[in-house]
């Protein structure tokens, strides 16, 4: 079944003004790992993360789930179990060349953000789903699919005034073991959202030009 549809009537002025002016927002958006220990009212959360549902995907499956963790003692649980694995990654078993590529973002073992952070956002995806009698349908592209929810996720919440972190451990199966996921969803990424602390400071970092990452053939 098709449907008729027609993008909203701009002016092109005002379609160069709106991405123009979206520029300077994006580049104020900034990974933050101190946090406010000021709640913001939850429903931010719940429409960023409606907007995230909004994303395309492979024919349309939709393959991902969003867990909201606001529990202080999950939080803290969640954050000893990273902890662990972190000491895995930096200490037990290290990778020096990544380490070394993460030093200027002040990376470590302890994970303080997981429970300064007011929200912590589980996000998980599904190569295929499984119906009421067992049978299974492929997911198509699940993977880049939740990568694209998940930015447009990121994009909501730093418009709606919130700071986020994006947390990707090496193993992060204790993800959806803890939170009790179904055994075929895999772990894609944790979000910490929030407001930054007062004190919050960020790694000065600069971005790639445009002339470096985009090409035309016009």
């Amino acid at each position: 079944m098709l449907e008729s549809y027609q993008t909203p009537k701009f002016k092109e002025s005002q379609l160069l003004e709106v991405s123009r002016e979206l520029v300077p927002i994006f580049k104020r958006r900034r990974t933050i790992r101190h946090f406010s220990d000021f709640k913001p009212n939850r429903e931010i959360i719940m429409n960023a993360i409606q907007v995230a549902g909004l994303a395309p995907s492979g024919a349309n499956k939709q393959p991902w789930s969003f867990v909201i963790i606001e529990k202080n003692e999950l939080k803290k649980h969640l954050r000893d179990l990273a902890e662990k694995e972190e000491y895995r990654f930096y200490v037990e078993k290290p990778n020096k060349q990544w380490i070394k590529d993460l030093s200027h973002l002040h990376c470590n073992v302890e994970k303080e953000f997981m429970t300064q952070a007011p929200y912590l956002i589980a996000i998980f995806y599904r190569h295929f789903e499984i119906d009421e009698v067992g049978e299974k349908s492929t997911n198509y592209y699940a993977k880049e699919s939740a990568g694209i929810a998940t930015g447009m996720l990121i994009s909501a919440l730093h418009l709606s005034g919130l700071s986020t972190l994006t947390y990707t451990p090496k193993r992060m199966t204790f993800l959806a073991n803890e939170l009790g996921r179904p055994a075929h969803e895999r772990t894609f990424m944790l979000l910490a959202a929030g407001l930054p602390h007062e004190k919050a400071q960020v790694p000065v970092i600069t971005k790639k030009s445009l002339q470096e990452i985009c090409d035309t053939y016009s």
